[in-house]
């Protein structure tokens, strides 16, 4: 066995004579002969994609699995930095790397910084070795487990000396990080080797995605992030360079990458580090709100409108005490939010500043000032900006009246009242009275309806009127849709979640009588995904007489039910197995479910 994965090991390195096509070095100066990077040779890289596809089958044994590391990880001894660089090279040691112990992770580390360290920065700042850095200070979180895990003195006193290497070696990036931090910051690989590390000084770690699949959908949402104990130098590491960073914030408010990092730093500081983290947006604001401008005009303005320094200001604004946010809107906001909203870039901040605001006294203000021009940002398609405003009057019930009845303006469904039970439609699809109905004629002419569309803002409207104190114009308006338009709602993506929303929210009585309405769609809604997710949430708020009610009706189609993908989940939730054969046994589970869930919600509320 050792023989074999030796031999698997013994490969040469070797720089090339005569370079074809290469790509140029990051970070080189250039000049005769220089600039040119050494390369892998053709052999070598194929052993490094043959121990790419081994790591890939996994291992049985944890012995096997030791020896294989170690014997990859002696072949890169000495070439530690070319085999990085390397696309192939450093795919093989992404993988390796979580496999290897932290000393191993720690030497590997050296290696790659140099006697000096002063190599970090190629290395970090290349396209595939920057992902290797980011894989080795990522095996942070196994320190811990580790030493936990050991039962003899001796063997934890070993453990914390191999954990002291890698911790001296992230101080060490640390410092060549701070000597080059414009170099880093600016940098579109090198600032995600700073935006990793600041997570690991602080204790904190997203997941890594598994696929292409996972990397998709952690773009669409935010990370959930994992904490885990740090050395006390690790703290220290964390302010020191949040300090560089802060000398360096007139590059850090305007540039892409270096923006990004910020928005990291601030993340991980209102997380491990609040005072800090309130200290670094104070500073931040400070730069913003301190440059020359137009006289009268704020310069946070300006920033507001920057593709990267808007994004910078969302975080500051999401992580912002009640003090700042204040007085960012009473200096610098105030009579602008208007132009602020309409505008392409600055609305998604806008939106932010509602949300982080709805809870203080100076939304009332913010509110006011955007309902001067509701109809002007609607008509500029900021749906976000409507959405949001309506999700924060949530806390709020003075303010709802008054939105729901400027919705209704605008949506050309105020007057005559008559109109109020096609709101609902209008609202899901974003479309004036007019234009779903297909007319411009004189009141009381026949128009023309079209069938139901539902758009994700439209869906996220309702979901938030839903919850507003009085929903009796929704309601009617819901019950006035035809079965077709009922059964087109339940099992759209999107208005599954605003038929559900408005289906919960409403009382035991209200639910009733809505649901002798739909009883005639049981069937068809179950077997369709978002309807039988619907129908498995309406489910969970019915009373036990609603409960009965629903199985009486899907229980006739049990063959149908019980031969569909989706229906077939549907009929086992809802235990219809034993309500057609032990009624009783079925009625005692589903009054004690129902119990549980009164209590709950009594405790919660």
């Amino acid at each position: 066995m050792i023989e074999k994965m030796k031999a698997k090991g013994q490969r040469y390195f070797k720089e090339e004579q005569k370079t074809p096509k290469k790509r140029t070095a990051q970070g080189s100066s250039g000049g005769d002969g220089v600039g040119k990077r050494a390369r892998l040779d053709a052999m070598t890289v194929g052993y490094f994609r043959r121990v790419s596809e081994r790591l890939k089958e996994g291992f049985t044994e944890e012995e096997e699995k030791d020896l294989f590391v170690e014997n990859v990880l002696s072949e890169v001894k000495g070439k530690a930095g070319l085999v990085a660089m390397d696309m192939t090279g450093s795919l093989a040691l992404e993988k390796l790397l979580s496999l290897a112990t932290t000393v191993q992770v720690g030497e590997m580390l050296a290696e790659l910084g140099g006697e000096t360290g002063s190599e970090f920065k190629d290395v970090a700042c290349n396209q595939c070795g920057g992902h290797v850095i980011e894989s080795a200070l990522r095996q942070a979180h196994r320190w811990t487990e580790k030493n936990g895990a050991e039962e003899t003195s001796d063997v934890t006193q070993t453990e914390e000396e191999d954990c002291g290497i890698l911790e001296v070696q992230v101080q060490r990036l640390c410092g060549v990080i701070r000597e080059n931090i414009l170099d880093f910051i600016k940098d579109p690989h090198g600032s995600h080797v700073l935006r990793t590390l600041i997570h690991v000084l602080g204790g904190c770690l997203t997941s890594e995605p598994s696929d292409a699949k996972q990397v998709k959908r952690d773009k669409r949402s935010e990370s959930e992030l994992t904490d885990f104990e740090i050395p006390t130098s690790f703290w220290w590491e964390l302010k020191y360079l949040s300090d560089s960073l802060m000398e360096n914030v007139n590059v850090c408010a305007t540039n892409p990458s270096a923006s990004a990092t910020l928005q990291t730093l601030l993340t991980v500081c209102h997380r491990k580090r609040p005072i800090l983290c309130k200290k670094i947006n104070k500073c931040i604001m400070g730069y913003l709100t301190s440059l020359s401008s137009a006289p009268g005009v704020s310069p946070l303005l300006v920033f507001l409108k920057d593709p990267s320094c808007s994004h910078l200001i969302q975080t500051i604004f999401k992580f912002s005490h009640k003090a700042l946010l204040r007085n960012v809107y009473r200096d610098h906001l105030k009579d602008q939010l208007m132009s602020l909203a309409l505008h392409p870039i600055a609305n998604y901040t806008i939106q932010t500043l509602i949300s982080v605001s709805s809870s203080l006294r100076v939304f009332l203000k913010i509110f006011d000032e955007l309902m001067e021009g509701f109809e002007a940002v609607l008509a500029a398609g900021h749906m976000g900006v409507v959405v949001q405003l309506v999700e924060s009057c949530v806390q709020w019930e003075e303010k709802q009246d008054a939105l729901l009845q400027r919705l209704l303006q605008a949506f050309h469904c105020s007057d005559p009242a008559s109109r109020h039970t096609s709101c609902l439609p209008l609202f899901l699809s974003l479309l004036a009275y007019e234009v779903y109905y297909n007319t411009e004629t004189a009141e009381g002419d026949t128009v023309t309806q079209r069938s139901l569309s539902i758009c994700y803002h439209g869906s996220r409207l309702v979901q938030a009127l839903a919850k507003f104190k009085d929903r009796s114009i929704l309601m009617n308006s819901l019950h006035g849709l035809s079965s077709s338009d009922l059964l087109t709602l339940g099992t759209d993506s999107m208005g599954s979640h605003a038929l559900q929303s408005l289906l919960t929210s409403v009382s035991d009585k209200g639910r009733g009588k809505f649901l002798r309405k739909l009883e005639e769609l049981y069937v068809q809604l179950a077997c369709s995904r978002c309807g039988s997710r619907l129908l498995e949430a309406v489910w969970n708020s019915a009373t036990i007489s609603q409960r009965q009610s629903i199985a009486e009706k899907l229980v006739p189609s049990e063959s149908q039910l019980r031969s569909d993908q989706f229906a077939r989940h549907v009929w086992a939730k809802f235990g219809l197995t034993h309500f057609v054969k032990r009624r009783a046994a079925w009625l005692e589970v589903q009054t004690g479910e129902s119990k549980k869930r009164k209590m709950f919600s009594e405790i919660l509320e």
